[in-house]
């Protein structure tokens, strides 16, 4: 049932953009450590750059494991589903970097992938995957699920942060809440 593939095709490469929502997992070396599995999204943050080549933008969040764990290991696999149509799963593995908004790549990267619309000050990082296997399975497990839309509530969770707290605030917000991992590693690093 399942295959391994070179890379991404331009058949699975128009897959990847019509799904709704990617998952990404990573996990810390430490055999103590806890492993974390995101659910990533909108879609038009998630760019393939190649057959073994993807890039995703991150961002402003509650915690801060992905890239916690990527500045520790690089290790990352990121998965899509098709919760509608035939059913699929396709795991993606790699090894992601973290490029940060102050870091001079940023900006070109950012251009090269053409991210869809979103807050300026939401933009944590892009994380930049080089693929090293590109696999899929038989998704018979995936239930079929409706599309309804995007929800409005991170836009408005920022535009109220920045509203209340001024230019700073979300920059505030990941230095309280992103600066390290549920297991202590370091998280985003921000200039003060």
């Amino acid at each position: 049932m399942g295959r391994e593939y070179e890379g991404i095709d331009e058949h699975l490469r128009r897959w990847i953009e019509r799904q709704r929502v990617f998952f990404v997992g990573t996990a810390p070396l430490a055999a103590d450590g806890r492993v974390n599995i995101s659910p990533k999204g909108p879609i038009d943050t998630l760019r393939v750059l190649g057959p073994r080549r993807l890039a995703y933008l991150d961002l402003v969040g509650s915690g801060v494991e992905t890239l916690a764990h990527l500045r520790e290991n690089g290790r990352i696999v990121v998965m899509l589903c098709a919760f509608e149509g035939p059913p699929r799963i396709v795991r993606l593995h790699g090894r992601g970097e973290v490029v940060r908004p102050r870091d001079p790549r940023f900006e070109a990267l950012a251009d090269t992938c053409r991210f869809g619309p979103v807050r300026p000050q939401l933009k944590r990082a892009i994380v930049d995957v080089v693929l090293e296997r590109v696999s899929d399975s038989c998704g018979y497990g995936v239930p079929l699920l409706s599309y309804e839309g995007e929800r409005p509530h991170q836009d408005a969770w920022a535009a109220k942060k920045l509203r209340v707290g001024g230019p700073d605030a979300l920059l505030d917000y990941q230095a309280r809440k992103n600066a390290v991992s549920i297991d202590g590693l370091p998280g985003v690093e921000l200039p003060r």
